[in-house]
């Protein structure tokens, strides 16, 4: 197979010239009646839980003239649970969802981004890749939450469906908002304008306690059951590292203006050992090094009751650099003499700027927003990670992106089964480093 990125400092300031403050201010116009002379923007969301859930609302809290009109989710109960809070707080004017256009099962994702002019894309990660295409193929605007893929081979769809939302002039926003967090912005900025010199080094963590649990219900099927349970299944969540460290590897990324060369690294399951834990691991440390020979370590660990801690940390040339998602932003030089100590009070929400940002520009029918080819790239970093701990081997972030290797089920329907099963006592087989393949 062709060799991919061969230059991956260069694509990052191309996609950075793009993402971070920048932008490509060219003008384009929405299908519909948007375009048609309404001021209305009508918005789908795919994938009903939480995430999705929250993302309505701060569409709506834009201020601008929206209307939810699809909503599409594998389960039934997930459209309920989200319909009801946003319509008792929007109402029937700003909700428009009738029962034809509440749409169930893995397909319903089609017609609900036919029905839009602007979707939000919040399904578990696996079903990322091809929700993003279809929205593409279709020509909408997108806000689409992070990790984009859980997998080389979806990594590789996600990067040609946003070549595609480039020609097409898309906005698309991804849901990695430190980039839309004030402190994150202004400390960046400043370590590109070289205040704390060359960075040679970095710590980044995302050490908490794990997350919920659902136990199996009597005549669950096996489909089911790990979609309910999409954390603990790599085909749905990537593991831990790619669902929620993606965000920590984002930063190193965007300090390093570049994305790591290989990698190398240890992990296992440790404390989180019981069934309902699926096959993901509970503990990731890895170093991450990138084409000037610069080291960032990562550590992730999901272990209940030990300290938690959730930051960066980055050593430059003539200094140090502190960020967290708190708010906190510090720079100082060797000695300890402060550079810059961001004001953590009154920091807009960075998850509603994401949307003020997105919006603002599809109101104003600029073309701004190019977030998913880095959005790809960051994830591939954390999937790189996985690599690296499942298999025991240094990993080469060429070997990692051409891996073939296709995490997603070869059918998706209630009846068919993951390609990961339990045992007869109910144990999902997991990775061990040293004898599992992976590329």
């Amino acid at each position: 197979m062709e060799q991919l990125n061969k230059n991956p400092r260069r694509d990052f300031l191309k996609t950075s010239a793009i993402v971070t403050g920048g932008l490509m201010l060219q003008p384009f116009s929405l299908p519909g009646a948007f375009a048609a002379g309404s001021d209305e923007i009508k918005i789908a969301v795919i994938g009903c839980g939480g995430r999705g859930t929250g993302a309505v609302f701060q569409a709506f809290d834009t201020g601008h003239n929206i209307k939810l009109v699809a909503m599409a989710d594998a389960f039934r109960d997930r459209i309920d649970k989200s319909y009801e809070p946003i319509f008792n707080k929007y109402g029937k004017d700003k909700v428009d969802v009738p029962e034809e256009r509440k749409f169930v099962g893995f397909e319903g994702y089609k017609e609900a981004i036919k029905l839009a002019d602007v979707v939000i894309l919040a399904a578990p990660p696996g079903f990322r890749p091809d929700h993003f295409e279809e929205a593409v193929r279709q020509g909408k605007q997108i806000f689409m939450e992070k990790p984009v893929a859980i997998d080389a081979t979806g990594i590789r769809k996600v990067l040609a469906a946003a070549e595609e939302a480039k020609k097409k002039k898309l906005n698309v926003v991804v849901g990695l908002q430190r980039h839309y967090q004030e402190n994150y912005r202004e400390t960046i900025k400043r370590i590109h304008d070289g205040v704390v010199g060359d960075i040679i080094g970095g710590q980044v963590y995302w050490n908490d306690g794990g997350v919920w649990v659902n136990p199996r219900q009597p005549g669950q099927t096996e489909m089911e059951y790990q979609m309910r349970n999409w954390y603990y299944f790599n085909w749905l969540c990537g593991d831990h590292i790619v669902e929620q460290h993606v965000h920590n590897l984002d930063v190193a990324n965007w300090v390093k203006n570049s994305y790591p060369v290989k990698a190398y690294g240890t992990g296992g399951r440790q404390v989180r050992t019981g069934k309902e834990y699926g096959e993901i691991f509970d503990h990731h440390s890895i170093t991450f090094t990138y084409a000037d020979g610069t080291v960032i370590f990562s550590e992730c660990r999901h272990f209940p009751g030990a300290t938690n801690r959730v930051d960066e940390r980055f050593q430059g040339t003539k200094g140090n650099v502190y960020l967290s998602a708190g708010n906190h932003g510090m720079l100082t030089e060797w000695g300890g003499k402060e550079i810059y100590n961001h004001k953590r009070e009154n920091n807009p929400n960075p998850y509603q700027v994401e949307h003020d940002e997105l919006f603002d520009a599809i109101v104003k029918g600029e073309y701004k927003f190019a977030d998913a080819e880095n959005a790809a790239k960051s994830t591939m970093t954390a999937i790189l990670g996985r690599y690296a701990t499942y298999s025991g081997k240094e990993i080469t972030w060429d070997e990692a992106l051409n891996s073939t290797m296709d995490l997603m089920p070869e059918k998706l329907a209630w009846d068919a089964m993951p390609k990961v099963l339990p045992d007869e006592d109910g144990f999902y087989p997991y990775a061990i480093p040293g004898k599992t393949k992976v590329i």
